[in-house]
């Protein structure tokens, strides 16, 4: 919509200075946030913009769409240097939204220091960040508060980036583990009122460390998602790092601390994370987790500005412990026991360019979830041409000797980009529909947050662009889809009246819905704090269950659709927070309940790459084969993991409750420097038991033939096994497959 209707005539201007720019400071364009709530509480959803280099705005919702700029009279413009991540949020508990600002910029001391403007009730606001406890100095993004701790008042998740030069990769000094005053993230604990504004508590305490939060240099963090993702009713924290720190999942423990578990339950993540979010796509009750990193969208684009890690950086990361980085979008797909598997490129929503704000909710009110990325870069500064232009020597020696550097910073190409609106096509495939949307005028857009601003039942989207009018888009689902709603509302308790983390559940027609009550979401900015089910053509919600932060529970059914529903925790149930929801999976994973013994598999170091260069993947990764007989006469199946070079072959032997427990074997373990690729057990000798044939492969001994021989281990009868060689053919060969 038009800023001459709306009356939204904001930008974020960012202009290229002499010797504060793109060369100097690496966020240059990074962009602002936009925050959606009723500061005024007229039920009427207001704006508020961060900027850069300008002031920040705030923007009274009028109704119908028009809204006017109060920000002098508010005193929210803000007087830091450099404004990024904006965050609604009722920080004291009473009842009226705050608006958290996070700042940046390549700026010295207080200059730096996030903001707090506390609302007075009047239509203004107080700055009191320092009397809170929350004017870090850091290179902040953004802030989520939520309940982590569950003791009835919101405290404050702070996302910082870092000042740390990205391109010296930390390998083996275990930075990660060291915090840092200025680069870390920081958790802080509400920990009430404090004394200097009338209270009796002291503010918000910073419990980083002792929570389990690392707090390092490396940390260079540009997405925050806030949301149950196990569902045992405890708020977890997803957090997206660019450059080559992997993200970080952190698991809430119920005791005030977080276990970080990425590589435990997630099999790889983007290599420069941007935004994030948390969401159930599928409609089964179990979140997923969505992030944004930076991969092209055509092949244009692809071959023009995209560089790769080789692969021994690649994986001398990854046994840093950086784990396995892709540059693609990731989609988490929720397993509902606990992991993830990532699917963006399955789904196809991997690729979408210089990506920033992620935000998952229902586009048309259909009652399928769908994906919102908003993405451009003020200039391509990943351009091989431009790369290629600084690294002619002479041009080299005047950027080094210039103090003026935007003759060289206009030569960058810039192309605007229109934003990616995915919307379901199948079964986890999803077609970007922007065009059709109205959503795709090519911007440099960032931060970006949905609420009703119209109160008309479907959700509105505002977007924040560098150098261009901020968007604005009305959301006509209602007029062009007839599709119906359910709108929720919270009254909360004392210090947490919005009901921040509260869950809901919801069933219409027999499909499952779910949502989850977190507002800081997408990249640097926070959505209205209430909740829109699409409810397609269900005219009734037959059942609907809300869970509380503090447990307690509600349950309400056959409720008309089309309405504004309060949700009050008063009239909650004390005590009754159902169990955690568990995967209805026709098969469990039991492997740690029944193998006794090490059954992992260790693959060799060996890039199949330095040999084959235009392989399509790695072959020598495919896993073990597994074998299966009973060795030892007893009715049982036994079963051996055969392994990778350097790695013994492993026999278990299954017991009568059905558990398996490894026999170590000498023979197996002297013969560990083959790669075991295939075999077969069968009675050579006649004796009544089952010998073993093993065969073995690979390309790493390719000039060393003793390591491709069969292999032929003597069975005692008992399922102890020694290596007979003598009686059997001198076959010499690279063995895939063994039949008896």
């Amino acid at each position: 919509m038009p800023a001459e209707k709306t009356g939204i005539d904001f930008i974020n201007e960012v202009q290229d200075q002499a010797q504060f720019n793109i060369l100097t400071y690496r966020n240059f364009y990074n962009g602002g946030g936009v925050a959606i709530g009723d500061i005024n509480n007229d039920s009427l959803p207001d704006l508020y913009f961060t900027a850069n280099l300008t002031a920040n705005k705030l923007f009274l919702n009028r109704g119908n769409f028009r809204f006017e700029d109060i920000t002098a009279r508010a005193g929210v413009g803000g007087t830091k240097a450099w404004s990024t991540g904006a965050t609604m949020a009722d920080v004291n508990g009473d009842g009226w939204l705050d608006i958290y600002v996070s700042n940046s910029g390549d700026v010295a001391g207080a200059d730096k220091e996030n903001e707090l403007f506390i609302n007075q009730g009047d239509g203004t606001f107080v700055e009191q960040a320092a009397l809170y406890g929350l004017n870090n100095p850091g290179y902040s993004t953004q802030a989520a508060f939520f309940d982590y701790d569950l003791d009835g008042d919101l405290d404050c998740y702070l996302l910082n980036n870092s000042f740390k030069d990205p391109s010296k990769i930390e390998l083996y000094h275990n930075m990660r583990l060291k915090p840092d005053k200025l680069g870390g993230d920081k958790l802080y604990r509400n920990d009430g009122l404090p004394a200097a504004l009338g209270g009796s508590g002291k503010g918000f305490t910073d419990v980083t460390t002792q929570a389990g939060i690392y707090s390092s240099a490396i940390g260079f963090g540009l997405g925050a998602a806030i949301g149950d993702v196990n569902m045992d009713y405890l708020p977890d924290i997803y957090v997206s790092n660019d450059f080559w720190e992997r993200d970080y999942l952190y698991i809430n423990q119920g005791d005030g601390t977080f276990s970080e578990e990425l590589i435990q339950r997630i099999n790889l993540c983007s290599i420069a994370s941007m935004g994030g979010d948390i969401a159930d796509l599928n409609n089964d009750g179990f979140p997923e987790i969505f992030s944004t990193d930076m991969l092209a969208g055509d092949n244009f684009r692809l071959q023009a500005m995209t560089s790769f890690d080789p692969y021994h950086l690649d994986d001398l990361k990854y046994r840093a412990n950086y784990h396995y980085q892709y540059l693609q979008n990731c989609l988490h797909l929720n397993d509902g026991r606990g992991k993830f598997q990532e699917i963006a490129m399955l789904a196809g929503v991997g690729a979408t360019d210089w990506s920033w704000g992620a935000l998952i909710f229902d586009f048309e009110n259909d009652g399928q979830k769908d994906i919102f990325v908003s993405n451009g870069v003020s200039k391509d500064i990943m351009s091989m041409d431009f790369r290629d232009f600084l690294a002619d020597n002479n041009v080299y020696r005047l950027v080094v000797k210039e103090t003026d550097y935007r003759p060289f910073i206009a030569k960058m190409p810039a192309q605007p980009l229109a934003n990616y609106a995915f919307q379901p096509s199948g079964k986890w495939t999803y077609t970007n529909r922007a065009q059709q949307l109205g959503l795709a005028t090519p911007s440099f857009s960032n931060g970006a947050a949905y609420g009703d601003l119209d109160n008309d039942g479907d959700q509105d989207l505002v977007v924040n662009n560098v150098n261009m009018p901020a968007f604005v888009y009305e959301n006509q689902a209602e007029r062009r889809t007839g599709n119906h709603y359910l709108k929720i509302r919270f009254e909360g308790y004392a210090q947490n009246p919005y009901g921040i983390g509260a869950q809901v559940d919801i069933r219409a027609k027999g499909q499952l819905q779910s949502l989850q009550n977190f507002n800081s979401r997408g990249f640097e900015s926070s959505i209205e704090p209430l909740l829109i089910f699409g409810l397609g053509k269900a005219q009734v919600v037959d059942e609907l269950q809300v869970i509380w932060p503090d447990g307690s529970a509600q349950q309400l059914s056959k409720l008309p659709a089309n309405q504004l529903l309060t949700l009050r925790h008063a009239d909650a149930t004390q005590g009754v927070k159902p169990p955690p929801k568990t995967s209805k999976a026709a098969f469990a994973e039991v492997s740690h309940l029944l193998m006794r013994g090490d059954t992992r598999h260790r693959e060799n170091p060996y890039n199949d790459f330095d040999h084959e260069p235009l392989l399509l993947h790695r072959l020598s990764t495919e896993g073990p084969r597994i074998l299966r007989a009973d060795v030892n006469g007893d009715r049982l199946e036994d079963v051996l993991l055969l392994g990778a070079a350097y790695d013994e072959d492993k026999l278990f032997i299954q017991q009568p409750n059905g558990s398996f427990v490894r026999r170590p074997n000498a023979a197996f373990r002297a013969s560990k420097d083959f790669e075991s690729s295939c075999g077969a057990f069968f009675d050579h000798d006649g004796d009544g038991d089952l010998d073993l044939m093993l065969g073995a492969g690979g390309n790493e001994y390719q000039r060393d033939k003793k390591y491709f021989i069969l292999r032929y281990f003597r069975n005692d009868g008992q399922g102890n096994f020694v290596v007979d060689n003598r009686n059997i053919p001198q076959l010499v060969g690279n063995f895939a497959c063994m039949e008896a």
